[in-house]
């Protein structure tokens, strides 16, 4: 016992040393033969082509081949017909002159170099066959109905076997169910007939895979007949027969079992394992739980099923008992090869298992190991060879054979015995990418004898790597579980024997995953509509991502209606074949990701269809429907219409609704009605198109269920009544012949019912009645089969006349100056004549109590609806004459008036004085004239002003007040501040009290020592004389001044508004152009810069408070911006300016004598051709638009000299003298005379000057103006 433990220790040690020893040699060593590929064991040819046999193998020096056919020699070279591939152990035989059957048997190939011989697997070569049906003379089965059925099909045995289905003279597959089904066996099995199993031809079908032929069996006749009907009966089992059976299968095979029952009804089949639970993923129930079906067969599967078929009757079981084989498979898998290096040890192993236990064979290339030479390094013990101190020359191949009754496996392993340096097989500066958080394999395939021992580094690190984030695999792979960027870098592999040493560099890159950011979302959409299915990604950008569309996992249709865009996927004008489920794919070359979302397409529903009419009683009728297609959006109720053909043919009318579960209404009718019926769905989208109508459904006559409603009495005129009411329908009529029959008597008389009868008409007119006298009114359908129910009684009155009394004991009680209460006694009911609708007051102004005002007599109505006695006079007038009378009225008019009276309102606080103005403001002191309130209501007793006043920041002072007498219009206040705003209140007094005060601002005139004389106002009030001073603007002293810059602006501001804007505009510019602003809040000064040279503009201050207050202005300034601005100094006093300027004088002189020369020779002196021809730029005059030199003109459009003012109007004015150039200088005064002057004869007239605006502007000296100023020193 001790030594056997020994035995398996050494053994463990030898397997575990040599586990990675089972790797690829090389090709470029020595090596046995190694079998790459060969013919399947059980191989089955077709005959109608040639015979291969496959037989590959590698090996160095490379193998030859051989082989045996049924265990002996096969010498390939005597068989013509037998060729056999170059460089390889493949058979190629032809069968063209041969039978294939002649090469059937077992062959077994044999590769062989020096080294040693691998042996193939037994091949067992079978011709396939498919034989043809025997001929038979089938008879027909006659049957009675009811009774179990078997259709014999009994196929020709074939090779392999064929696959067996039932078919028509047609070649339509016979429809097969619970009650009809094929067997395994083939046979056609009825559980019972029916009459409709009659036919003649129930054809059995075999098909042969291998040579894709089909036979036929001879049509097989059924008859069933139906003369003794065959009573229900418990289910029976046709297979298997008896309570139990048996079966056997083998491991990894497929276990079909099959239970077929008869009986009447039809048995419903069902299945248990009465040892334990089916294996969920590899069980299927086919042909209608008949089959019971389990795959990949494990020793776990054997056990009891049990069977059951059942109907109402009863039922039977059936116990098969399912025992489990298994034909030899490996345990740990096939024996490995070994490469040993000189004085090494090693371990062949051959594990595996099978039911019953295999038995274990070894050979040695080929040869029983016992037949071998012995070799004292080689022990075999049972499944397992130990190798020990292995020596050059000890190469071989051998070979494990496992076999039992169930089959066999034959396994080759060579021993290597070799001395080899390391080598690394992987390439060299491979780059391996992997994802983040995903495993990354860096792959060391090496070798050598001994087998080398592999190490990794990353970068230029020292030490190996291993620990927890490193996992280093036997075949020298090194795995990171979860890569990280950090990981990414260059990494060695070392390979090391005692021979030597091979390093090997790779290369790691971590990318970003790819993820769906934004995936496709649920879309429910209406057909014809569009969707879009968004799917945003990320990803790394190293990686080029591909997107790709599915549709329910299959490729998108070829349809231009679907538009792939980068992040999104549109279908446009949807269908129904659209719905399904829609999956975005992002692939790049490393990873993937996908998201999927469907699409529910939603339409109208289909309409119902099949309506059908049952239960038909005399008001009442069962429609039923079948629902349409409701296209994905459930049906929420049908509606059900009706056309009524007999009263509105073609009109469609509702009848009723019910919940969209039912399909099935109970429908009450009314009498005389010819109903057709039509049937709308609903779901979220909207109603169906109708169903087709049903049939025409005719409900018999009766008398009317009802009688009209609305029925009413009164009157048009005094002495009638009308009695109306709403006729009915025809649906309503019950019958033909609808009349009405109208009765009528007098309430408070015990009179007898008056009746009439009326056909075709709503209204009946009673004349000759008392005026408003109640009565009592009945109304009676009637038709030609009866008369409705009693009527029931309604009331009315005849018709109304005026009221012939008026109120009386009218009363008025005055409660203050602007209210009166009136007060009557009602008017005797019978007197009204009439429904009372009210009173009504009239009640006028006479006049105003004081002499000034002038009469009113403007009639005015309250209407005090109902029974009232009394009535509120508001808004009444103060201090005034009034009168009213009061007067009753009904549904006729308005009775008499009641005798008019008269009462006085009493004195009331006035209104506001109707104007307040300020005039003839000083230095201290200020006018205050008004007018009298245009409401007094009442005596003025006199008028109260207070005024404060109010500093720059709307600050207000101490209120001063001044009482004043009634007769007074104007007041004048001394002592004022000057320079100050001041605010005025006035109000009026009666003896009743202070009325509203009427408000005024204004200022007192500034000092005489300021430049200006007075603050700018607002404008006046309408009506205010024009002399009288205005309200006051918060602007003053605005001025302007001409920089180098442009114009200063400046002012002085003491308003409360906080938004204060400069504002200019071009004088006399288009009426569509508008003010420029500058935002100034704050300042008392601007600099206007960018104004245009020439030109003048209109500027002014704006204070703006809120939007619903006017704003204020300062008077507008008109600013000059001067022609030529220049920024040089007054060269004027220059010497050379001065010598120039004598030089261009003299010039000018000697042309003047010349031209006085050529007038006094009788010639007119050609001044444009003469200035054409000067070319001295110092004799043109300056062109407006450009400053510079132009021609003289004597035209009619006399221009002025750039920098001169012209009026607004853009002409030249001529004056009786003309201007000298003096005027255009800078500041010159003088002038000359008419007889001195020079220039006026060829320049155009200047305008004249405002002495005025001359003091507001200024020019820069230009050398035109020292021209000019010396001039006039010539």
């Amino acid at each position: 016992m001790m030594e056997r433990r020994r035995m398996d220790a050494a053994l463990l040690v030898l397997f575990l040393g040599h586990l990675a020893g089972a790797l690829e040699v090389p090709l470029d060593l020595p090596q046995p033969p190694t079998i790459t590929h060969q013919s399947l064991k059980d191989y089955i040819i077709d005959p109608r082509e040639n015979i291969i046999i496959h037989c590959e193998a590698k090996g160095k020096p490379h193998p030859s081949f051989s082989w045996t056919r049924n265990g002996t020699h096969f010498d390939i070279d005597q068989d013509p017909n037998v060729n056999m591939k170059p460089h390889s152990g493949t058979l190629v035989i032809d069968i063209s002159r041969e039978k294939a059957e002649n090469y059937e048997g077992v062959y077994q190939c044999t590769a062989r170099n020096k080294h040693g011989a691998a042996v193939s697997n037994n091949i067992v070569v079978r011709q396939s066959r498919s034989p043809l049906w025997s001929k038979e003379k089938i008879k027909p089965f006659v049957v009675q109905e009811g009774v179990s059925l078997v259709l014999p099909c009994r196929p020709p045995a074939g090779l392999p076997p064929p696959i067996i289905f039932w078919m028509d003279n047609y070649f339509q597959r016979l429809p097969q169910s619970g009650r009809v089904s094929q067997s395994l066996n083939g046979d056609l099995y009825f559980s019972n007939v029916l009459r409709e199993d009659s036919r003649n031809d129930y054809i059995c079908y075999a098909r042969f895979p291998h040579t894709q032929t089909i036979q036929q069996k001879q049509p097989i006749t059924v008859k069933v007949l139906n003369q003794d009907p065959v009573d229900e009966r418990k289910p029976s089992f046709l297979i298997p027969s008896g309570p139990s059976s048996s079966k056997m299968v083998l491991r990894g095979q497929v276990l079909e079992m099959e239970c077929i029952a008869e009986g009447l009804p039809t048995p419903n089949i069902s299945w248990t394992k009465v040892s334990g639970d089916f294996p969920a993923k590899r069980t299927s129930f086919l042909h209608y739980q008949k089959t019971l079906r389990i795959v990949d067969v494990s020793e776990s599967d054997a056990g009891d099923y049990r069977c059951t078929a059942k109907n109402r009757l009863g039922s039977v079981h059936h116990t098969i008992r399912v025992t489990v084989k298994a034909a030899p498979y490996w345990i740990s898998g096939s024996p490995r090869n070994l490469v040993l290096a000189p004085g090494e040890n090693g371990v062949l192993t051959c594990r595996a298992s099978g039911t019953p236990k295999p038995s274990i064979t070894w050979a040695m290339n080929g040869i029983p190991i016992e037949n071998s030479p012995k070799d004292l390094s080689r022990k075999v013990e049972d499944d397992t060879i130990i190798f020990t101190d292995v020596q050059t020359g000890s190469s071989a191949v051998y070979q494990c054979n496992v076999s039992n009754e169930y089959g066999y496996l034959l396994s080759n392993a060579f021993v290597n015995v070799l001395s080899e340096p390391p080598r690394v097989l992987t390439p060299a500066n491979v780059v391996y990418k992997v994802i983040k958080n995903h495993r990354a394999l860096m792959d060391c395939a090496s070798f050598g004898s001994p087998i080398p021992k592999i190490t990794w580094f990353k970068d230029s690190r020292p030490g190996t790597l291993g620990g927890e984030a490193y996992n280093m695999h036997d075949n020298g792979t090194l795995e990171i579980n979860i890569a990280q960027a950090r990981n990414s870098g260059k990494y060695t592999c070392v390979a090391r024997n005692i021979l030597g040493i091979y390093e090997n560099h790779v290369y790691l890159e971590v990318k970003e995953p790819t993820r769906i950011l934004k995936q496709p979302e649920y879309k429910v959409v209406q057909r014809g509509r569009s969707v879009v299915f968004e799917c945003k990604v990320k990803h790394d950008p190293s990686l080029i991502p591909t997107m790709n569309w599915l549709k329910d996992d299959g490729e998108l249709p070829d349809d231009e209606r679907l538009i792939i865009d980068p992040e999104s996927l549109t279908i446009t004008d949807v269908t129904e074949n659209d719905a399904g489920v829609y999956t975005c794919v992002v692939n790049t070359t490393l990873d993937h990701d996908s998201a999927s979302a469907e699409l529910t397409v939603i339409e109208r529903p289909d309409p119902p269809t099949d309506l059908e009419l049952t239960d038909q009683k005399k008001r009442s009728v069962q429609l039923t429907w079948t629902p349409g297609d409701e296209h994905n959006s459930p049906i929420q109720k049908f509606l059900i219409q009706y056309e009524d053909s007999l009263h509105h043919r073609g009109h469609w009318h509702n009848l009723t609704e019910v919940p969209g579960t039912k399909t099935t209404a109970h429908l009450k009718l009314s009498p005389y009605v010819h109903y057709t019926f039509r049937v709308l769905a609903l779901n979220a989208v909207g109603f169906s198109r109708p169903s087709f109508p049903s049939r025409v459904f005719k409900t018999d006559p009766a008398a009317p269920d009802e009688n009209p409603t609305g029925v009413q009495g009164h009157g048009t005129e005094h002495d009638n009544l009308v009695i109306s009411w709403k006729p009915l329908s025809g649906l309503q009529s019950n019958g033909p012949g609808l009349h009405y029959r109208v009765m009528w008597r007098q309430k408070t008389i015990d009179s007898e019912w008056t009746t009439v009868t009326v056909a075709n008409n709503s209204k009946f007119v009673v004349s000759g009645t008392p005026t408003f006298v109640p009565y009592e009114l009945k109304v009676q359908a009637v038709n030609d089969h009866g008369a409705g129910p009693e009527p029931a009684i309604s009331h009315g009155y005849s018709g109304e006349d005026l009221p012939v009394a008026a109120p009386e004991n009218v009363q008025v009680f005055v409660l203050n100056s602007t209210l009166a209460e009136v007060h009557w006694d009602p008017v005797p009911h019978k007197l009204i004549r009439g429904y009372l609708k009210g009173y009504k007051v009239y009640y006028w102004r006479e006049r105003s109590l004081h002499k000034h005002n002038p009469h009113h007599v403007e009639k005015q109505i309250l209407t005090f609806s109902g029974n009232h006695s009394h009535g509120m006079l508001p808004g009444l007038h103060a201090f005034s004459l009034y009168s009213f009378n009061v007067k009753v009225y009904n549904g006729k008019g308005e009775g008499p008036p009641s005798p008019t009276q008269q009462f006085e309102t009493p004195e009331g606080v006035p209104a506001a004085p109707s104007s307040l103005v300020i005039t003839n403001p000083n230095l201290d002191s200020l006018t205050l004239e008004w007018s009298p309130p245009h409401d007094r209501n009442g005596l003025i007793t006199g008028y109260t002003l207070k005024y404060q006043p109010v500093n720059n920041s709307n600050e207000l002072g101490q209120v001063e007040e001044l009482a004043l007498p009634a007769n007074a219009t104007s007041v004048t206040l001394p002592n004022l501040k000057y320079s100050t705003r001041y605010k005025f209140y006035l109000n009026a007094k009666t003896v009743r009290g202070a009325g509203p005060a009427i408000s005024q601002e204004a200022v007192t005139i500034m000092d005489e020592g300021n430049t200006q004389t007075s603050h700018p106002i607002a404008p006046s009030p309408p009506r205010r004389p024009p002399h009288k001073a205005l309200p006051v603007s918060p602007f003053g002293n605005v001025s302007s001044s001409m920089g180098e810059d442009g114009a200063l602006i400046s002012w002085e501001y003491w308003g409360p508004e906080k938004n204060v804007y400069l504002e200019y505009i071009v004088e006399n510019s288009e009426g569509e152009e508008e003010w420029q602003k500058e935002l100034v809040n704050g300042s008392q000064n601007y600099m206007l810069k960018g104004l245009k040279e020439g030109l003048s503009y209109r500027v002014r201050l704006v204070a703006k408070g809120h939007s619903d207050q006017a704003p204020h202005r300062s008077k507008e300034l008109l600013v000059t911006v001067p022609a030529v601005a220049s920024r040089q100094v007054d060269i004027a006093t220059q010497g050379w300016f001065i010598g120039l300027m004598c030089a261009i004088a003299l010039l000018i002189l000697i042309l003047l004598i010349i031209c006085f020369i050529q007038r006094n020779k009788g010639g007119k002196y050609p001044v444009k051709e003469k200035e054409d021809a000067h070319t001295d730029p110092e004799f043109q005059p300056m062109k407006d638009d450009d400053c510079t030199f132009g021609e003289y003109s004597d035209n009619e459009d006399h221009k002025p000299l750039k920098g001169s003012r012209t009026p607004s109007n853009g002409t030249v004015k001529r004056d009786d003298s003309d201007d000298s150039l003096v005027d255009y200088g800078e500041g010159g005064d003088g002038q000359f005379n008419e007889d001195g002057s020079f220039i006026g004869q060829y320049s155009g007239k200047s305008a004249s000057r405002d002495t005025a605006e001359g003091h507001e502007s200024s020019e820069a000296p230009s050398p035109i103006n020292a021209m000019n100023s010396l001039n006039s020193f010539v």
